[in-house]
C-alpha cells in the first residue's frame, strides 16, 4: 500500500508538472501571437500612415480594436489596420471613458486648461467628443517669430479680423482643434491656420488648401463632410508646416503661436485666450 501510494503521488506530481508546462506553453504562444499581431499592425500603419510616428500599439486592451499611440495622440484601428477610428471609447458597464483615462495616463498635464473639463468617467449617454489630440500643457519658451513669418502663404488659411494675430497648427480630425477653431471665431483676432498631418489627414489638408473657398473648406473639414475643392495645386506649404512643427517639437495639436513667438500646446478656454492673445496671460 505504501508503494502504491508513493507511485500515485509521483503520477500526480508528474501530471501537475505536465499541466503546468502546458500552461506556460499556452501563455508563451499567446504572447507570441500578440507580438506577431502588433508587428503586423505596425507594418501596415507604416505603409498607410508613413508620416505618423507610432510609439505604442495595444491590440489586447479593448476587444476587437487596437489602441494606437502616436506620441501624445491616441486613435484606434481594426486588427487589419484598414479602418482608422478617431473618437472616445466608453465602457458602458463601468461607465468609464477609457480614452480619457489613457490620455491622462499619457499626459497628466492635460487637466490644465481645456482638458480639465473632460472627466475620466461618463454616463452612457454623454456626447463623446473627438479624441486623438494632445491637450494641456503650459506656455512654452518663445520661438523666433521671424521663422514663423517666413513660412509660405500657400500652407495657410487666414480667417477672422483684429489687430492681433495668432497662428494655429492643427489637424482637421483633432476634436480640440475644432473646439479651438470655434472659440477663436468668437474673438476679435486674425487667425492663420496651418494644417499639419498628425493622424494621416494630409489628403484633407491638401483638399482645403486647393479649395477655391478655403475658409468654407476649413469648416467642411472640421465637420467631417465633403470638401468643395478645385484642381490640384501647390501643396509645398503643407510640407513646410510639418517640417516647422517637427523642428519645434509640436508633437500634438492644436498648437497656438502668438505674434511674439509665445507658444501654447493644447486647447484653452475663451477667457484664457482673450487675455493671452493680448499678451497678459501667464
Amino acid at each position: 500500500m505504501h508503494g502504491d501510494h508513493k507511485a500515485g503521488l509521483v503520477r500526480t506530481v508528474q501530471a501537475v508538472g505536465i499541466l503546468g508546462a502546458g500552461g506556460v506553453l499556452a501563455l508563451g504562444a499567446q504572447a507570441l501571437a500578440q507580438s506577431s499581431s502588433d508587428a503586423a499592425v505596425q507594418q501596415a500603419l507604416a505603409e498607410r500612415l508613413p508620416k505618423t510616428e507610432i510609439t505604442a500599439i495595444d491590440c489586447e486592451k479593448i476587444e476587437g480594436v487596437c489602441e494606437v499611440q502616436a506620441r501624445q495622440n491616441l486613435f484606434y484601428i481594426d486588427h487589419g489596420a484598414r479602418y482608422l477610428i478617431i473618437g472616445r471609447v466608453y465602457d458602458m458597464e463601468t461607465k468609464q471613458d477609457l480614452t480619457a483615462a489613457r490620455l491622462l495616463e499619457m499626459n497628466p498635464d492635460m487637466l490644465i486648461g481645456g482638458g480639465g473639463g473632460e472627466s475620466a468617467t461618463a454616463s452612457a449617454d454623454m456626447q463623446a467628443p473627438a479624441a486623438g489630440d494632445a491637450t494641456g500643457g503650459s506656455i512654452d519658451d518663445q520661438i523666433d517669430p521671424r521663422a514663423l513669418a517666413a513660412l509660405p502663404q500657400n500652407g495657410a488659411v487666414v480667417m477672422g479680423r483684429g489687430t492681433k494675430t495668432v497662428t494655429v497648427f492643427s489637424d482637421f480630425r483633432c476634436g480640440y482643434c475644432k473646439r479651438l477653431h470655434e472659440t477663436l471665431e468668437t474673438l476679435n483676432v486674425k487667425v492663420v491656420e496651418r494644417p499639419i498631418s498628425v493622424l494621416g489627414t494630409r489628403p484633407i489638408s491638401e483638399a482645403v488648401i486647393c479649395s477655391p473657398d478655403k475658409r468654407r473648406a476649413v469648416n467642411q473639414a472640421y465637420d467631417g463632410g465633403s470638401i468643395t475643392t478645385g484642381s490640384e495645386c501647390d501643396t509645398s506649404g503643407l510640407d513646410a508646416n510639418e517640417a516647422f512643427a517637427r523642428q519645434h517639437g509640436f508633437n500634438g495639436t492644436p498648437v497656438i503661436v502668438r505674434e511674439d513667438g509665445a507658444v501654447v500646446h493644447g486647447y484653452r478656454p475663451r477667457e484664457f485666450l482673450e487675455s493671452w492673445i493680448q499678451g497678459s496671460a501667464s
